[in-house]
């Protein structure tokens, strides 16, 4: 090998270290895309990259499909995702696959600045031993405040949604069952408190499948999350579900003639996963990037860009106002009084365990 060759090489390597231990490199992060992953970006990548400018982070926005691209990817001994962004229940799936890789959340995640360890400042947050919790969310509903066939009535109840007569106009629901299963039983008539143990049942599927049936033809089914603020805007729907983040943004971002309704929002966790089966270097370089992204600070800078309430106790009390529009943002969490006097409590354990046949028989009806 001649000098000048040596040299190159010498450079390249040298180059190929990061201002930390992490090794440079391209880093795909998966996540959901729209202000969600701009919170992310914001709060976590571009402050990440600063202090590694080594490292160039790759947005990929198919956390929607993470568990079936992890499932195949590693079929394939070929996974290209370094970090990704789950719910808790596909979290706990993956874990159970042993497609994700199990975290010591005490000696691989930052401490709380008073001392205490992650796993307490996390607390029931850790569902899992390979899930690293990020924020609490909800899934609810946005309405067009603007609907003239209204009459000037305005939906306040989660059954609304399914009342066509009073509120006529295209609706946008996910496309999957969670949630929506849960939603069409409580306005079947089902007790709160019933709702999954009728849902086990090949008699309850079929009565949220028959409520569902009901608004189907009034349905557009969305997969990403910035799906249903965009037909909400182009006022292709006059009512539609998706995280309440995103529905934030378009409201007190983009001035949008859209309304929250709260009612019967559905509490869920959401937080990062390493795909296991990563070389390494590329392990390391991946729980770097957790280490800074998920500490007191970064969680409570998400709060600036979006209205989703951080996961570590300690980062709630940094919560303050909005970075662009400086308003107070604690009145926009999910969990405020004030929004949350009728919740639903996501059970992601059970979903864990149902979610693949559920899956399979709800695409079965969509098809049909």
């Amino acid at each position: 090998m001649s000098a000048i060759t040596k040299t190159f090489f010498a450079a390249a390597a040298l180059t190929a270290l990061t201002a930390g231990n992490a090794i440079a490199a391209d880093m795909t992060i998966v996540s959901w895309g729209g202000a969600y992953s701009a919170s992310q970006q914001n709060a976590y990548h571009d402050p990440y990259m600063a202090a590694n400018p080594g490292v160039n982070i790759i947005n990929d926005d198919s956390s929607a499909e993470a568990v079936a691209k992890l499932r195949a990817m590693a079929e394939a001994g070929n996974t290209t995702w370094d970090v990704v962004d789950v719910v808790a229940s596909d979290a706990m799936r993956l874990c159970d696959e042993g497609l994700a890789m199990e975290i010591d959340h005490d000696s691989q995640l930052a401490a709380a600045p008073d001392g205490t360890p992650a796993s307490k400042d996390f607390g029931d947050l850790i569902v899992s031993e390979c899930f690293i919790p990020q924020i609490v969310y909800s899934t609810t509903f946005g309405f067009r405040s603007d609907v003239a066939e209204w009459g000037g009535k305005e939906p306040d109840d989660i059954c609304d949604v399914f009342d066509l007569d009073t509120f006529p106009g295209k609706r946008s629901l996910e496309k999957r069952p969670i949630n929506n299963m849960e939603w069409a039983l409580l306005c079947s008539g089902v007790a709160k408190a019933d709702v999954y143990d009728v849902l086990e049942t090949e008699e309850g599927q079929a009565k949220a499948l028959a409520k569902l049936d009901t608004i189907k033809d009034q349905t557009i089914w969305w997969s990403a999350g910035a799906d249903t603020p965009q037909l909400l805007a182009d006022g292709e729907v006059v009512i539609g579900s998706t995280y309440n983040g995103r529905l934030f943004a378009l409201i007190e971002e983009q001035k949008q003639p859209v309304k929250m309704l709260w009612d019967a929002q559905v509490f869920d966790l959401d937080g990062w996963i390493i795909p296991a089966g990563l070389s390494d270097e590329r392990k390391k370089a991946a729980m770097d990037y957790i280490y800074f992204a998920t500490d007191t600070q970064r969680l409570a800078d998400q709060a600036k860009y979006i209205s989703y309430g951080p996961a570590r106790a300690s980062s709630a009390p940094l919560v303050g106002k909005h970075a662009a529009l400086g308003i107070d943002m604690a009145p926009h969490m999910p969990t405020d009084p004030n929004n949350a006097k009728n919740t639903f409590l996501y059970n992601y354990s059970w979903w864990a365990d149902y979610r693949d046949d559920l899956d399979a028989k709800f695409q079965a009806w969509l098809a049909q």
